[in-house]
Parts: structure tokens; sequence; C-alpha cells
């Protein structure tokens, strides 16, 4: 198993720039999306610029709360000390079981680093939640599986 820290710190590292991938991402689409509604010139069919501009409305409230989502998620991950061990399930812990690794941060999903999968779920996930406060071989059930923590960095 290579340096847990550095397995710590290449997790928050590559989760804290698919969020920041997202928001640049969310960022240019929102901007192409106000400015097609903006060069909507209305046409003689005014039924049908009305209907276009009612969606590009809707796309532009859809892209502005996946945009707010991204941003909680950046803001999540940034209260993350990579560098820190706790003894105990916590935010920024990464809990080895026996039906897969998981890193306690922010609602990415699968990630491999150093050819180890992971989940980097949300301490507010069901799963997250039953993770918190859990230590070394304790063990719980999720979805009708039993989960053994075998190690917690």
């Amino acid at each position: 198993m290579p340096n847990i820290i550095s397995i710590k710190k290449e997790l928050y590292l590559h989760c804290l720039s698919i969020a920041e991938d997202r928001i640049v991402s969310l960022q240019h689409i929102l901007k192409e999306t106000q400015q097609a509604a903006n060069n909507e010139t209305k046409s003689s069919a005014g039924d049908k610029h009305e209907t276009g501009r009612a969606m590009a409305q809707l796309e532009t409230e859809k892209l502005t709360t996946q945009l707010s989502e991204a941003l909680k998620i950046k803001q999540s991950l940034t209260q993350i000390n990579p560098e820190l061990v706790a003894k105990n399930g916590s935010l920024g812990s990464v809990i080895y079981t026996n039906k897969g690794n998981f890193y306690i941060a922010a609602s990415i999903g699968k990630v491999e680093i150093a050819n180890e999968l992971f989940f980097a779920i949300s301490p507010a996930s069901p799963i997250g939640k039953l993770l918190l406060t859990k230590k070394e071989k304790e063990t719980f059930s999720f979805n009708g599986n039993k989960y053994i923590i075998s190690n917690i960095i």
C-alpha cells in the first residue's frame, strides 16, 4: 500500500480538481445559454420566440442549480485537511472496508488512485452518515450488506 497520507492528498486534489472542472464547465455553458437567450430576436412567430425564451430560462435555472451544487461541493472540500489522520470516520477520512473503500468528502463518485478504487461520498449521504464516528474493526450494515472497517486514515 502506498503512503497513506499521499493517497489522502491525491484523493483530495483529484476531487477538488473534478469540482473545479465542473464549476468552470457549468459557468461556460451558463454563459452560452444566457447569450443565446439574449440573442433571441422577435420574429413574426411571436409564440415561437416566447417558447424559445422560456426554454432558455428553464435551462438557465437548471444550470444555476447545478452550479450552486458544484460550488457547495468545492466549499465542502476546502474544509478538509488531507494531512489529518483521524481515529474514526469524519470529514476527510479514507475508510477501507471489506466491500470497498470510501473517501468522506463530497459526492464525486468513483475515483481511482494508486490502482485502488475509492468512492468519494458526502458525509450527508446515507452511507456517509453510517461511516461518521465509526472506528477500525467496527461493522455496519448497508443495503443488506455487512461491512467490516479494516482501516481508517
